[in-house]
């Protein structure tokens, strides 16, 4: 059985910086969606958005959903996200911004603390998604 691979381009979310999609939708049934890590870039301006972390992560997230919305998803269908931060004293507030825009039963994750992050941001999400069939 082959997988048919579609990406997902919407303008509600910062476009690429580089060789790769938001999003690649792996069509097979509902299809799984592997949404590109996103930063806190405002889509319309492609500027940085957020002087600290917890505004950082508040647009991180609403890129996430753009990408997912335009998909045909929600957030509800993540299943797993990877956060990255530039340093881990801010798990506890990113935490708290990531936990407004799930529910349970929450995506899997795993957050790990990097050296550094494109245009040196404070975080960076990426996730996967179990879209509808």
């Amino acid at each position: 059985m082959s997988i048919t691979k579609k990406a997902i381009q919407t303008s509600a979310a910062p476009a690429a910086i580089g060789p790769y999609s938001q999003a690649i939708h792996a069509v097979h049934g509902g299809g799984l969606l592997f949404v590109s890590g996103q930063i806190p870039l405002d889509p319309a301006s492609g500027e940085l958005v957020g002087n600290n972390v917890e505004e950082q992560a508040v647009r991180v997230l609403k890129n996430l959903r753009a990408i997912i919305e335009a998909a045909g998803g929600t957030m509800g269908h993540v299943v797993k996200t990877t956060i990255f931060l530039k340093s881990m004293g801010d798990f506890a507030k990113v935490n708290e911004v990531y936990g407004t825009f799930f529910e349970a039963p929450f995506p899997a994750r795993a957050t790990v603390e990097v050296s550094r992050l494109p245009k040196d941001v404070l975080v960076e999400i990426d996730a996967i998604v179990n879209l509808p069939a």
